[in-house]
Parts: structure tokens; C-alpha cells; sequence
């Protein structure tokens, strides 16, 4: 199969994620752990792993912290000649991991970061994505303050008007809205209109569209894809995933991608054990992104989106570098050590 290489511009905020170490609570001992993430910068890392020509858009602080940033960035082969520089801080957040019977817990140390105080008209953006095919944004930009959403609406509006295919996550994030933003429906539709693809299950649905989905979890998930793509005409497909959690280090992932006259369900996929959660929705959305760019079957998109999240259920940190060779082999049982 001669494989199809999209030129993909990501627009978001770059994080340091500051996890506290597994088995311990918050300054039980003196150390954190520091990871370079955000949504869409992980969905950049694992689509250029996969060969995709991929370029981040957004803004960090001028200083060593945004020079690390950058390289991290670099060092997967992400372009970052679009992402601006100026003073003020990161984005941070903190992870607090789970154990028995307590959940895992994010704590935002977002408000005032560089990129969310970046005035909305002072992205360009005709020249930042010349040369790009695709944009990807996801739910978490128009959450963090008004000057985001703004921006994130006029990036997708003018990724449509140049021609280029567009994808949003739908990245709930609700301790982020609730500072700003009781109500986002309206924020959020105005984005999804613009998209070709999009990332999001019947709870998505529900908060888009303002009504509840009935039935099994097949059937529901089915009405509320269809009830998406009769309400966005521009959508071509929904994809989404459904997570049964059987403990700390065990979960159970059914994918599926849904199109006005077709649906694909994956076999229910065995994670254990569970080494880091975070970032697997993002290889997911890179998984499937990259499946629907090569024209595969609907069975085959929802297949790869799943063997690439799988396997970052694995990795510690955001991102989720993995090679083409290595997704294709996902599916495979694992066996003795390669020599």
C-alpha cells in the first residue's frame, strides 16, 4: 500500500504535566515527575511517529522552560516554527494517580498562561496554516478563557475556507469550563460545524445537541452519532470509544466510528496492566486520523485508533511516539522478547 503523508497544523496550549509518583500522595516525598503534553500537541507527536508532516501552532514563555518545551517537541519531529514566544508562565497541571479505591485527579494550574492571554486576532492565521491539509484542535483550547475559544473558532473557520479537512476532540473538561463559561454548547457547536471528523461519545452528544440518548450502549451510541451528523452536515465521521474499568490496572475499550450509512465496532480490547491513562484518548484520535487518511475500512480506523491507544496505556508521559510497524503489530498477542 503506498502509504498518504497529510501536511497536519495542531493548534493548542503545551502543558508541563506535574504527576505525583505512583503509590504516593501529593509531597509524600520530596519529588515529582515533569512530562511535556497537551491535546494537541499529542496528537502532533504521534501522527509525525507515524510520518505525517506535522506542525504545532501555539505559544510558550520565553526562557529555559519554553527551550525544553520546544526540543521535547523537536525531538519527535514535530515542526515548531509556528509556535510563538513571550513572557508569562506554562500551563500546568498536576496528576495525582489513582489506587484502590481512589480515583485518579487532575488539578489545573492554567489561568494566565501565555497562550491563554494571547489576544485572539493576533494569530495569523492565512500564513500559519499555508501548506497545511488538515487542522486539528480539540475541546480543551475554547475552555481555557474567552481568548482561546475565539481563537480556536477562527482557526477552524479558516481551515474550511482554504479547503483543508478539520478534526475536534471533544476533551470535556468541565473544572475548566466552570471558570469562565457556564453554559459552552454555543462555543462548542460553532466549532463542530466547521469539522470533518470528530472525536466524541453520547455524553458529547448530549451536551451538543441538549438532549438525553436512550437504549443500550450500542444503540445509544449509534443514536447519538446520527443525531451529530444530521446536525453538522460537514461531519463525515464520528469516532468514539467506550471504557469499562474493572480496577486500577485493568480497563476494557470498545472503539467504534460511525458514518451516516455505516458503523464499526471493535472486539472488546483487554488493557493490563494500565501504566499511564493519560494521553490515550489523543493516540486514539492520531490513530484514527491517520487510518481515515489511508482509506481503510471503517473496521480497520476503529481497529487502529484502539491499537494505538492501547499501546500508550503502556508508556509513561503525554505522548505517544510509537512507529507505524509498531501499531500494525499491536493487535498481535504479545509474545517473548524481540532479538
Amino acid at each position: 500500500m503506498n502509504l498518504i503523508s497529510r501536511r497536519v497544523a495542531c493548534f493548542g496550549e503545551m502543558v508541563m504535566r506535574v504527576s505525583v509518583p505512583a503509590g504516593e500522595l501529593p509531597l509524600q516525598s520530596p519529588r515529582f515527575d515533569a512530562w511535556v503534553g497537551g491535546a494537541e500537541a499529542n496528537v502532533a507527536v504521534a501522527l509525525a511517529a507515524l510520518g505525517h508532516d506535522s506542525r504545532m501552532i501555539s505559544a510558550v514563555p520565553t526562557g529555559p522552560i519554553g527551550d525544553g518545551v520546544l526540543a521535547e517537541l523537536r525531538r519527535h519531529g514535530v515542526d515548531t516554527g509556528d509556535i510563538a514566544r513571550g513572557g508569562g508562565r506554562m500551563g500546568l497541571y498536576y496528576h495525582i494517580p489513582g489506587g484502590p479505591m481512589r480515583a485518579a485527579e487532575v488539578v489545573y494550574d492554567r489561568a494566565a498562561s501565555v497562550f491563554a492571554e494571547t489576544e485572539a486576532h493576533s494569530w495569523d492565521w492565512p500564513a500559519l496554516l499555508e501548506g497545511a491539509e488538515w487542522l486539528h484542535v480539540s475541546g480543551v483550547t475554547p475552555a481555557l478563557g474567552p481568548r482561546s475559544a475565539e481563537a480556536a473558532l477562527a482557526a477552524v473557520r479558516a481551515a474550511r475556507a482554504a479547503g483543508m479537512g478539520v478534526s475536534f476532540d471533544g476533551n470535556w473538561r468541565g473544572r475548566l469550563w466552570e471558570r469562565w463559561q457556564a453554559d459552552p454548547a454555543p462555543i462548542l457547536c460553532a466549532i463542530v460545524e466547521q469539522a470533518t471528523v470528530l472525536f466524541g461519545n453520547h455524553r458529547d452528544a448530549s451536551l451538543l445537541l441538549g438532549e438525553e440518548f436512550s437504549g443500550d450502549g450500542a444503540d445509544r451510541r449509534r443514536a447519538a452519532a446520527l443525531a451529530l451528523l444530521a446536525r453538522f452536515p460537514a461531519l463525515e465521521l464520528v469516532a468514539s470509544t467506550a471504557r469499562r474499568i474493572v480496577g486500577a490496572a485493568e480497563h476494557h475499550i470498545v472503539a467504534r466510528v460511525d458514518t451516516r450509512d455505516a458503523h464499526a465496532t471493535t472486539a472488546d480490547a483487554i488493557i493490563a496492566p494500565i501504566v499511564d491513562r493519560v494521553g490515550t484518548g489523543d493516540a486514539f484520535a492520531a490513530g484514527v486520523l491517520d487510518a481515515f487518511w489511508q482509506e481503510k475500512s471503517l473496521g480497520a480506523i476503529a481497529g487502529q485508533g484502539l491499537a494505538l491507544s492501547a499501546l500508550k496505556h503502556g508508556l509513561r508521559g503525554d505522548l505517544a511516539p510509537f512507529s507505524r510497524a509498531l501499531v500494525e503489530q499491536a493487535s498481535a498477542p504479545a509474545g517473548d522478547v524481540a532479538r
